[in-house]
């Protein structure tokens, strides 16, 4: 599933359960945990580094996301959450792991 996809799942079920989803790009670079990119050019390895540093602060919160939707009996969430961002994001971290194999990983 593509990340826009995923994403708008993700709001559609936010807005489902009364929440109000962030749409606003500005607002969504202010409230991230996932650091920014460094200005200016990176090596490779450094941009796949952060890449798969990011995929786990992603897979981090989406465990904790599981938990709370299991605790509450949110079951549609709950699957959304398994079976869509978390497998996902799992899997972009084993593809980017093989490939940094043979390239040292940069901790940027």
């Amino acid at each position: 599933m593509k990340q826009t996809e995923l994403v708008d799942l993700l709001a559609e079920s936010v807005q489902m359960l009364g929440g109000v989803a962030v749409a606003d790009p500005r607002h969504v670079a202010e409230i991230t945990t996932i650091p920014r990119p460094p200005d200016g050019a990176e090596e490779v390895p450094a941009m796949l580094s952060r890449l798969l540093e990011a995929h786990e602060i992603v897979i981090t919160k989406v465990r904790d996301a599981i938990t709370r939707t299991t605790a509450s009996r949110d079951d549609g969430t709950n699957d959304l959450l398994m079976g869509n961002a978390l497998r996902g994001h799992e899997l972009e971290v084993w593809f980017l792991a093989e490939h940094l194999v043979d390239t040292p990983a940069v901790r940027a």
